[in-house]
């Protein structure tokens, strides 16, 4: 009796293991419709259907092929083009120049791919169109910078004739020499160099025909010996030549590597007129003598108080 209870129980076990084993089955193969449901939207879950009875899917409609309008060989783009129509002379002589610009490529364009007769003779046309408009300008130009030459024109400080181009070379050259004659008793140049640098060997010779024509007082410094003084004025690169003003504590830089005599004295000119308060950087680089003329910038603002645009 104890063996048959024990069997039964046995069995028992096997039966719910076997009823579970089954649920979990039933449920597994729900969610395994869902999925394929929603997987594929052809499975069909209704009996005597699913994978082994699917249907055919719907077949999509294709979109039917784009066809060309015309058989011309005009594309969609030059049908929008302003060429839709002829222009007179006039109209096109007259046209706005962007629209202009527009309908000349889409000629050029039209002319390089077909290249008829009448393609090549419209594109060429509005070729000459075009040039005849920039003569009218350039004439134009002459005729306005002649009339309005006093605000206008450069020729009074930059001549284009060789006599002028001289006149002005003597000019700016005289005043360049003046200024620094006059600035060499309150100002100095300091010279940074150090031993074995080549280039502060090279840069020595034009210091000395430079200190023999103005008279200048030019200090040399070892950056190697004198840091401190190389650090006040952060320099790291020789030669570098400083010019510094007597009772101020502003500089201005001249060089930083070798410089020619030429050069030298141009820098140490604009820098003198900067430290003396006689430019700005908007007429750094303009002369004395240009003061107030067409190579001024700011002058046109004096001239032209009360007018407008």
């Amino acid at each position: 009796m104890k063996s048959y209870i024990k069997h039964i129980r046995s069995g028992s076990a096997l039966i719910l293991l076997f009823l579970a084993t089954q649920g979990l089955a039933t449920q597994q193969s729900s969610e395994l419709q869902e999925a394929q449901q929603t997987a594929d939207p052809y499975y069909d879950s209704t009996p005597k259907k699913g994978w082994y009875w699917y249907h055919d899917p719907v077949a999509k409609p294709e979109k039917p092929e784009k066809q060309p309008d015309d058989q011309s060989g005009v594309t969609e783009q030059e049908q929008r083009a302003p060429d839709d129509k002829k222009y007179t002379m006039e109209e096109l002589y007259d046209m706005y120049p962007d629209h202009f610009q527009e309908l000349l490529n889409v000629k050029m364009k039209k002319a390089v791919q077909y290249p008829t007769e009448e393609n090549v003779g419209d594109y060429l046309t509005m070729q000459d169109i075009a040039r005849r408009k920039s003569a009218a300008f350039s004439s134009a130009v002459q005729f306005v910078t002649q009339k309005d030459a006093a605000t206008l024109s450069v020729n009074d400080v930059y001549p284009s004739t060789i006599p002028g181009v001289e006149a002005r070379t003597q000019m700016r050259e005289k005043e360049v020499s003046d200024t620094i004659r006059a600035a060499k008793d309150n100002h100095a140049i300091l010279f940074f160099w150090k031993p074995g640098c080549i280039f502060c060997e090279k840069q020595v010779d034009i210091l000395k025909y430079f200190t023999e024509k103005y008279g200048w007082e030019i200090k040399p410094i070892n950056i190697q010996e004198q840091t401190a003084l190389a650090s006040r004025f952060n320099i790291t690169t020789t030669p570098t030549l400083l010019l510094i003003r007597q009772g101020s504590e502003q500089y201005m830089p001249i060089s930083v590597g070798v410089i020619s005599m030429e050069e030298m004295e141009q820098k140490s000119y604009q820098a003198i007129r900067y430290l003396n308060g006689d430019t700005t950087p908007e007429t750094f680089t303009n002369q004395e003598f240009e003061k107030g003329g067409s190579l001024d910038p700011r002058s046109i603002l004096d001239k032209s108080k009360g007018g407008s645009l």
